[in-house]
């Protein structure tokens, strides 16, 4: 969700990149949206789409009725239940084929559902998932309420359309009803005293009005029509919310062990690195003293010495490390004073401000800290502030976390480092980073845990 703070430095100034529109995109939309929507490619790929969905939903309804009739009607034979399982599988087919056209036209991006969950191979076990998979059910439910649907929104937007297009270009073909029809003009009215006629030139430049409005109100018709279309295949041939949450959960798991594994290695590589060479180095020097004491004392009182400055040094370095996996003054004292430890190691000066009735749980709590800590390192190396301050407080069932400075600002929401491995440990919690980070500064980082107590 975020990157380094020095990644975004400097960057995103141009106004693509930022969003802002260019110069002929001001151009293009100096229209208002009324007037511009009867010539945007929006527009036509909607219309096109409700046309389409006329043809598709017949052969859908047909197709869902005839199996599943068959499979009913034959359910007092084997035959029944193959017969169903494979008008099933079509609809879920046909399923496919709709999430895919509206995703070329309504532009709605719907993920495919859960696949079949079949324990054995085999034509029995494929049945027997296809009958038990609520996907197929609901590509049967979408099969039989979108045909009226379709045939209510086919006909609404084609005659709005074909009206509206007809009357807004009557004055370019009035001329055809005295010259082939033997009529004065478009009869609006008739009976067996009189009749009324659209032939003068303000009766043909109210209809072009008319028509104009009718034409300007078509793409906002058919877009209210497709919006029933974007529920029904959201709906009932997406995932469902708990297929959805089951996924969520299976992705958040594998960051988990992956962060996990990452930390490890770090462990790993900074014991390698640092204490274990300090430590091996320590009894190398300790021996070769052992050796000189009797034969050189003063030589050996030097080496202990040196020996001693290891000793403490690596005594540090482990301190640090211990501190990086689970800090003792978080355990004993909570956030407020892990925090303000922190702050005190950060290079610009941090107020700190915690407002806590209660402790949340050990795993929320070194969250939450680990979080700030990283927050503040990013505050120390990139952002060049002067200033910073730490808030900390509870939301009903969630804990806040906010860290604002006065840098540079610039801060970027994409990539793949710092802030981004931040955001995917908060998101494994189902937590939240949000960065507020205009170039020229200030930055707020605001994180949101969910609150767990003991």
């Amino acid at each position: 969700m975020a990157t380094e703070y020095g990644q975004g430095y400097g960057h995103g100034l141009g106004l693509p990149e930022r969003g802002l529109p260019e110069h002929g995109d001001e151009r293009r939309h100096r229209l208002p949206a009324g007037l511009r929507a009867p010539f945007e490619a929006r527009s036509w790929r909607e219309f096109g789409y409700v046309l389409l969905s006329l043809p598709i939903s017949i052969v859908l309804f047909v197709y869902a009725i005839t199996m599943v009739s068959l499979g009913a009607g034959l359910l007092v034979t084997f035959l029944g239940i193959p017969v169903l399982a494979g008008g099933l599988a079509g609809c879920r087919a046909f399923g496919a084929l709709e999430r895919a056209r509206a995703r070329a036209l309504l532009d709605l991006e719907v993920a495919d559902p859960e696949p079949l969950r079949m324990r054995r191979h085999g034509f029995m076990a494929w049945m027997g998932a296809v009958l038990k998979s609520g996907t197929s059910w609901r590509t049967l439910l979408y099969a039989v309420l979108h045909f009226p649907w379709a045939v209510f929104s086919f006909v609404v937007a084609l005659n709005v359309w074909a009206y509206g297009w007809a009357l807004l270009t009557y004055p370019l073909w009035f001329w055809v009803f005295p010259v082939w029809a033997g009529q004065d003009g478009l009869q609006l009215y008739g009976d067996e005293t009189h009749s009324i006629y659209l032939d003068n030139p303000f009766e043909i430049a109210v209809t072009a009005l008319v028509g104009l409005l009718f034409t300007l109100a078509t793409p906002w018709i058919v877009r209210s029509l497709t919006t029933v279309d974007r529920v029904l295949v959201h709906g009932l041939l997406g995932p469902t919310r708990l297929a959805t949450r089951v996924v969520e959960l299976e992705s958040d798991r594998g960051v988990v062990v992956d962060t996990a594994a990452a930390d490890l290695r770090r462990i790993e590589r900074d014991l390698h690195d640092g204490a274990q060479a300090r430590l091996v180095a320590l009894a190398m020097e300790l021996g070769l003293a052992k050796e000189k004491l009797t034969k050189d004392p003063q030589a050996a009182a030097r080496m202990v010495d040196e020996a001693h400055g290891e000793v403490k040094t690596a005594l540090q370095e482990l301190r640090d490390l211990a501190r990086g996996i689970h800090p003792a003054v978080l355990t004993d004292r909570g956030l407020d004073a892990a925090l303000s430890a922190v702050a005190s190691r950060c290079t610009v000066p941090v107020e700190v401000e915690v407002d806590l009735a209660e402790r949340p749980v050990p795993a929320i709590e070194g969250i939450a800290y680990f979080t700030v800590s990283e927050l503040l390192q990013n505050i120390s190396k990139h952002s060049r502030a002067t200033w910073a301050a730490v808030d900390v407080w509870r939301v009903e069932n969630r804990l806040m976390l906010q860290v604002v400075d006065n840098g540079v600002g610039g801060a970027d929401v994409s990539g793949g480092s710092g802030l981004a491995g931040l955001a995917e440990r908060l998101d494994a919690v189902d937590g939240i980073l949000v960065v507020d980070s205009p170039v020229g500064g200030p930055t707020r980082i605001t994180a949101e845990l969910p609150w767990r107590t003991v």
